[in-house]
């Protein structure tokens, strides 16, 4: 009898230690087991470079969502994004995005500049506005080449 309460006791923590780490892992690669109610937004780039699936969506320094999903477009040959935004934030259509980075040479992150239009952009909606990544190496380079404008 106390053996099988053991073994029980033993299984019983083996099982939450494992739906811990089920949890955790969840957690940290930034997945959502059921739909997380954000908005899908889209922005069109010229340059993404070194910008990631899974990259926040920040306004004034907070998260308000993140990158999921970075795509060709093939028609003009620029840079699609998905953006899945919290549905309590309200974009105007004039909004600006632009690809930053932290720090120098640190990860790549969208950020919002909300804009000054009564129309907000409802899910599946297009910020027109973008500005692409700034590319240090290319920066680099005509400086040293001494081709800088």
């Amino acid at each position: 009898m106390r053996s099988a309460r053991l073994e029980f006791s033993v299984g019983l923590f083996v099982l939450a230690g494992l739906l811990a780490l089920a949890w955790l892992s969840v957690r940290l690669a930034r997945m959502e087991l059921v739909g997380g109610g954000h908005v899908p937004l889209y922005a069109q780039f010229s340059s993404v470079a070194g910008l990631k699936v899974g990259a926040s969506v920040e306004i004034a320094g907070v998260g308000v969502g993140r990158v999921d999903r970075i795509e060709l477009n093939r028609v003009d040959y620029e840079a699609r994004v998905r953006l899945l935004v919290q549905p309590e934030v309200a974009i105007q259509e004039d909004a600006i995005a632009s690809v930053r980075t932290k720090g120098l040479i640190g990860d790549r992150y969208i950020v919002i500049s909300p804009g000054g239009s009564a129309k907000l952009l409802t899910a599946e909606g297009v910020i027109r506005q973008t500005e692409p990544a700034i590319n240090f190496e290319e920066l680099i380079s005509q400086f040293i080449h001494g081709s800088v404008k």
